[in-house]
Formats: structure tokens, C-alpha cells, sequence
């Protein structure tokens, strides 16, 4: 799942610089006022914003679920520990029991 979350900050990235260069191109390369400009690069960056805000809430969404999975599959192998361990005790203690009836006595 680390791998995942790596690649979507790659993505992430990838997606913010190329948004950054289109917009810097469009504006060089445009044939309008300055006014219109202001205007445009005003309305892109509204559009980058949103974007990068969904985008920020479905990796935290993800990390959530990355989260609460690994919490449940802890508790789960947690759960699966005590009781090999009880087993072992009671294991080891039967065994002791019996050592101890087949000792000879004295």
C-alpha cells in the first residue's frame, strides 16, 4: 500500500507541474489584454485549486481506509498471538503435569 501512496504523490505532482506549464503556455502564447489575462489566470487557478482539494481528499480518503485495514489486520494477528500463546501455556503446563505423575517418587 506504501507503494500506492508513492505513486499517487508522483501523480499528484506530475499533474499540479503539468497544469502549471499549460497555464503559463496558454497565457504566452494568447492574444489578449491584460485585463482578459488577469481574468483567465484568475479562473484557471480557481479550477487548479478545486482540483488539487479533490484530489487532496481522495488520498486522504484512501489513507483512511490504508489506515483502518491495517488496524484490523493488526488487532486480527494481535488476537491470533494470545491465543498461540495461551495454547502454548496450557500446552506446557499439561506437559509439566504429566512429567511430574510419571516422576519417580522417592
Amino acid at each position: 500500500m506504501a507503494e500506492n501512496n508513492g505513486d499517487l504523490g508522483s501523480f499528484l505532482a506530475g499533474f499540479l507541474i503539468g497544469g502549471l506549464i499549460g497555464a503559463a503556455t496558454a497565457l504566452l502564447m494568447a492574444p489578449q489584454s491584460g485585463e482578459e489575462t488577469r481574468a483567465m489566470i484568475k479562473e484557471k487557478s480557481i479550477e487548479l485549486r478545486d482540483q488539487a482539494v479533490e484530489t487532496a481528499e481522495e488520498a486522504r480518503r484512501r489513507a483512511e481506509e490504508a489506515a483502518n485495514e491495517a488496524r484490523a489486520r493488526a488487532d486480527y494477528y494481535a488476537q491470533q498471538a494470545k491465543q498461540f500463546a495461551s495454547k502454548m501455556k496450557s500446552d506446557t503446563q499439561a506437559t509439566g503435569e504429566t512429567s511430574a505423575e510419571e516422576a519417580p517418587t522417592a
